[in-house]
């Protein structure tokens, strides 16, 4: 696991950008960005996850190949990007979410790490591409490689479901593209 730079990781996903784009196209679909948190503390990071983003904010990559295949979201890992908030130990539901919430700094963090990753990969940043694991296990993008297992269904994954606790439900994949879209308009991330 190394720490990266937004500069390291817009390069990452420029190089990885056919590979990525070839595998997406074999399942019938353009390139996804699934954001998760691990379940566990602030430091806790995983392997499991292309990306890893700590309490403090900053961005950890357990791969130098973006197009490696990790699996972190249920029949869905082909030609996409996990990255994940180191945070969600013991958390219980939307209205707790335990000792170890989402913090600003991660929340700002990973809409920078969309930003840049759906520039440097051509995408647009809206729920066909850019996905809570809540919404993608229950399949909210209109696509169905599997059973729903979310929040509306079995609740197996409910991973940034919210993003504050007590937020109205199914708010964080609004909440985290939002932000990266606001950073998108702003051109905060070109120069990065």
């Amino acid at each position: 696991m190394r720490q990266v730079t937004l500069q390291e990781l817009k390069q990452m996903a420029r190089v990885a950008y056919n590979d990525l784009w070839a595998g997406a196209r074999n399942m019938g679909r353009d390139v996804k960005l699934y954001l998760h948190w691990t379940g566990g503390g602030y430091d806790a990071k995983y392997d499991d996850y292309h990306i890893n983003i700590t309490g403090d904010g900053r961005v950890w990559v357990s791969t130098d190949n973006l197009d490696d295949i990790k699996e972190a979201t249920y029949m869905r890992n082909t030609g996409s990007v996990a990255i994940t908030l180191c945070c969600g130990l013991n958390a219980n539901n939307e209205n707790n979410l335990g000792p170890c919430p989402p913090t600003e700094a991660q929340i700002n963090a990973m809409a920078q790490v969309v930003c840049v990753l759906a520039d440097a990969l051509d995408l647009t940043i809206d729920l066909q591409r850019v996905m809570t694991h809540a919404e993608a296990a229950d399949n909210k993008d209109g696509l169905y490689p599997h059973e729903p297992y979310g929040p509306d269904h079995t609740v197996e994954r409910w991973d940034l479901l919210v993003v504050r606790e007590g937020a109205p439900r199914w708010s964080g994949g609004d909440e985290m593209r939002g932000n990266a879209n606001y950073y998108r308009a702003q051109g905060l991330m070109k120069n990065v």
